[in-house]
């Protein structure tokens, strides 16, 4: 049963707010993460090439 006080556009905006307040802290967590070095950069680098220990592998083909 309705008692009328709720209406579509207003349960649009709290979807809407707790989409992005979940967002904001999700980067919240995200940040206080890195900021404890609980994070690290999986990549290589722009090209990711390999490495052993910090040194590139080449390849030899001769």
């Amino acid at each position: 049963m309705r008692t009328g006080g709720e209406t579509h556009s207003k349960h649009a905006k709290g979807s809407a707010a707790m989409a992005v307040l979940l967002l904001v802290l999700f980067l919240l967590l995200l940040t206080v993460a890195s900021a404890f070095g609980l994070t690290a950069d999986s990549r290589d680098s722009a090209d990711w090439k390999p490495t052993i220990e910090g040194r590139r592998w080449r390849s030899r083909t001769c």
